[in-house]
């Protein structure tokens, strides 16, 4: 998570983790487009609005939707686990690019990483916690 200097223009980093997706988020100054592992992001997200707005929303949080190309290296889990991966780069760069963003992007929960994890299978259940079906007789 840190800002470099690329060919005069400054990019900021993040890092974010969802599930079991991870995707590294680079801002970029530019236009407002969405780039994920070399596709538009209508592209990647099969013209899904849910997932594109959450991905923008720390951008449009703060005023700068138009501002900044968003450039993504993602991989693992489905595409909600990456699509909260990406929001959370994304909120991650911001702060990187002004430690002021940081607030607001705190009080919308921008930058609360969802621990949530699929829990492991047990001996002798089906699932984490299907048992199996009980006779009686």
């Amino acid at each position: 998570m840190q800002a470099t200097e690329s060919s005069d223009r400054v990019v900021y980093w993040g890092t974010g983790r969802r599930k079991t997706s991870v995707a590294r988020v680079r801002l970029v100054p530019g236009s407002g487009q969405l780039t994920i592992n070399d596709r538009s992001g209508d592209d990647y997200f099969h013209d899904s609005p849910r997932y594109v707005w959450a991905v923008k929303a720390p951008l449009e949080t703060l005023g700068l939707e138009n501002e900044y190309d968003i450039l993504v290296k993602a991989h693992g889990g489905g595409l909600t686990g990456q699509a909260d991966a990406v929001k959370l780069g994304v909120a991650r760069a911001l702060c990187k690019l002004d430690p002021e963003n940081r607030q607001p992007l705190k009080a919308e929960g921008y930058l609360t990483r969802d621990p949530r994890e699929k829990e492991r299978k047990k001996y002798g259940l089906h699932k984490a916690r299907k048992s199996p079906q009980y006779s009686k007789r």
